[in-house]
């Protein structure tokens, strides 16, 4: 379904049951598509956690944190 930010603005408890029944809506600014509503779904902790522990086997760096650190110095 599409819907211009106008409708948005007026109509957004029938466009929030639209998707309240399973349908995606996008919404278009000037003509040209900026933003989806889509149904919200909780996430699994295993998904959740995909990067969680992701330098457990990075053999080439010792010291996570110091190696964060100098990631997130300034360049000058």
């Amino acid at each position: 379904m599409k819907a211009t930010a106008k409708d948005l603005r007026f109509h957004s408890k029938e466009l929030m049951d639209s998707v309240r029944r399973g349908e995606e809506v996008v919404i278009t600014f000037r003509g040209k598509p900026c933003a989806k509503l889509v149904p919200y779904q909780e996430l699994n902790k295993t998904e959740e956690n995909k990067l969680f522990g992701m330098w457990k086997d990075n053999d080439t760096v010792e010291n996570v944190n110091e190696y964060v650190r100098n990631l997130r110095k300034g360049r000058f």
